[in-house]
């Protein structure tokens, strides 16, 4: 099976700069997406928490050029161990953001159901991005 991946775009209106603060700082972070350990850096381990604070997401920021690009690894107990990865890539446009969020590795033959997965996680990030535009925007 070949590996597919989401792929999505919003615009924000908001600057990049800021939109980065909602991507990468820990309390911002908590607003739209999940609560988390540490604020995102390069080379940084980070986690995701539930509301009950145990650990539901996890991984590794690979790359952070701020305000421009942010790539983490990224897994959770359902992934059956498959360690996949998010790119998140901004651009200025006009007077505010263009957002692209790339996901890739959800579907490979490790997963056990790779539509799913995929499924899952599409509708999952149309949630987030939707309270992403909202908080960030305010």
């Amino acid at each position: 099976m070949s590996d597919t991946r989401i792929e999505k775009t919003i615009f924000i209106n908001s600057t990049p700069e800021n939109v980065w603060l909602y991507l990468t700082d820990k309390e911002k972070l908590g607003e739209w997406f999940h609560p988390t350990n540490v604020n995102l850096s390069a080379g940084k381990d980070y986690q995701l928490l539930g509301d009950s604070g145990d650990k539901i997401c996890w991984g590794r920021v690979v790359e952070a050029q701020a305000p421009s690009r942010l790539v983490y690894t990224f897994t959770h107990g359902h992934l059956d161990g498959v360690e996949t990865t998010v790119i998140w890539e901004l651009s200025p446009v006009h007077d505010g953001t263009l957002l692209k969020l790339t996901h890739e590795g959800l579907a490979n033959d490790a997963v056990s159901d790779p539509l799913g997965m995929l499924i899952s996680h599409d509708k999952g990030w149309d949630d987030h991005f939707g309270r992403l535009r909202e908080k960030a925007a305010s």
